[in-house]
């Protein structure tokens, strides 16, 4: 009778043991998945091989990293099916949030459709997207933007004169309306002819090669408009090799730090001030508001001004 005794009494307090040992186990898994779980944010990036991009991206580490989230960082060097395969992968990893900055309006459509099948909140930055499900898109005025260069060539021009275009990535919103922007200022100048519109894909080497191109067939040009200052750099080293440096009238756009120098030495007459840094940092905050349930407007916008000698030592590009 006693054996019986003290082996239901072992059976009872093995079993005590274990409900205990389950139930630490229980807390702490709980304790573990609920305010310790670390942001991760997705960034799907059209090229890392432009000043401009890496500056967003170089924006967007020291927001996650003064934020304390996860970014997880893809470059689709300019080509949409790369970008694809980005997002694709990203999507693999579970982001709590995803940005895209298209390589093409079009194209990246498919990637955010993936997105939308995952129900991974995606939201777009700089370039716009042509379909897709997405919360917001952060970026600047395009239109707006290529105005202000137009007014500012045509004033540096004294209203006449024969102008170049060089021309983005036509498949995206941003070179479409940039053109558009700058084409509508520069109308209103009867004295001033657009004798050369050709793209460079917003590529210094592609722009190099295309405005010596054009000096050979128009050698007395006046201005030209470099729809971003990556391009204006490639436009500013034919304009140095053909002797016509500071004599051509170029205006750029983005103030990427390499047209800010240019300025500062007469080399340019000036950009347009669209800081990639703060694009990179806005776009995380937008994030992390995403995942908090906070509400976001359905597009915003940021300021474009004008940069030329006169105001260049009081534009702020970063923090």
């Amino acid at each position: 009778m006693k054996r019986k005794l003290t082996a239901i009494l072992i059976s009872l307090l093995t079993l005590s043991l274990v409900l205990v040992g389950c139930g630490a186990q229980s807390t702490d898994n709980k304790n573990g998945s609920t305010g310790t779980k670390k942001l991760k944010v997705g960034l799907s990036q059209n090229t890392l091989n432009n000043p401009f991009f890496v500056a967003v991206k170089e924006g967007a580490e020291a927001e996650a990293k003064a934020a304390g989230i996860d970014l997880v960082l893809t470059d689709a060097q300019n080509n949409p099916a790369t970008q694809l395969s980005n997002i694709e992968n990203l999507i693999q990893q579970k982001p709590d949030v995803l940005i895209i900055d298209p390589t093409d309006s079009d194209a990246v459509v498919e990637g955010i459709k993936k997105a939308n099948d995952a129900k991974i909140p995606v939201f777009t930055i700089d370039r716009q997207a042509n379909g897709g499900s997405v919360l917001t898109h952060i970026g600047f005025d395009a239109i707006k933007s290529g105005n202000i260069a137009g007014e500012a060539l045509a004033k540096a021009l004294n209203g006449k004169g024969k102008v170049v275009e060089i021309q983005g990535i036509m498949g995206t919103n941003v070179a479409q309306d940039r053109s558009k922007g700058f084409n509508q200022a520069i109308s209103k100048y009867p004295d001033i002819k657009v004798v050369a519109r050709q793209t460079a894909n917003f590529d210094r080497g592609q722009a190099l090669n295309v405005m010596e191109n054009i000096l050979q067939a128009n050698p007395d040009i006046d201005g030209v408009y470099a729809a971003n200052d990556e391009m204006a750099m490639g436009v500013l080293s034919a304009l140095e090799s053909a002797g016509k440096s500071g004599k051509v009238k170029l205006i750029g756009c983005d103030a990427i730090d390499p047209a800010i120098a240019a300025i500062k030495s007469d080399k340019m007459a000036g950009t347009i001030a669209e800081p990639p840094y703060f694009l990179g940092k806005q776009a995380v905050q937008i994030a992390e508001k995403i995942v908090k349930g906070e509400k976001v407007e359905q597009k915003i916008i940021l300021d474009s001004t004008l940069v030329t000698k006169e105001n260049v030592d009081k534009v702020k590009t970063r923090d």
